[in-house]
């Protein structure tokens, strides 16, 4: 009975050890971005917020059929806009950046196809490119990681 005990106490050792090998802390995922990076995305994440909530301004200015101003708001309060945005599409990992760009991009030629429709007083192209610039905002912003 001895003999069965020391057999099956090696048994249990064995096994304890082998669970105890496979079991142990599980690796997490490297965080994307240090805490600087995140602080300095968040800052001009806010200032691209601001132009977004400007943006209703340009509907305004574009229903008022206001083309010299359609024109001048483009190029004034939203001409810091290309390089914010650039700026944080450079600080994104490179998933992200790489959409983000694109969405920069096609919310540019958007605001210039405005800037163009207000230059010729198209009224109807100067109103779909805006939503469309709209949409393309608000996709940039959602690639942008949170806090």
């Amino acid at each position: 009975m001895s003999r069965y005990r020391s057999i099956l106490a090696g048994i249990l050792a064995l096994i304890t050890v082998f669970v105890v090998s496979c079991g142990g802390p599980q690796a997490s995922e490297p965080a994307l971005y240090s805490q600087i990076q995140l602080e300095r995305i968040q800052e001009y994440k806010a200032d691209i917020q601001s132009f977004r909530d400007r943006m209703s301004e340009l509907e305004s200015l574009i229903q008022e059929r206001d083309w010299i101003d359609v024109g001048n708001f483009i190029h004034g309060p939203l001409g810091d806009l290309r390089r914010d945005m650039g700026f944080v599409a450079r600080n994104l990992d490179p998933q992200d950046a790489k959409a983000a760009r694109n969405k920069a991009k096609e919310l540019f030629v958007h605001l210039e196809t405005i800037d163009r429709a207000a230059t010729e007083a198209n009224y109807s192209l100067a109103l779909s490119n805006y939503a469309e610039a709209l949409a393309d905002f608000d996709a940039f912003l959602n690639q942008l990681p949170n806090s």
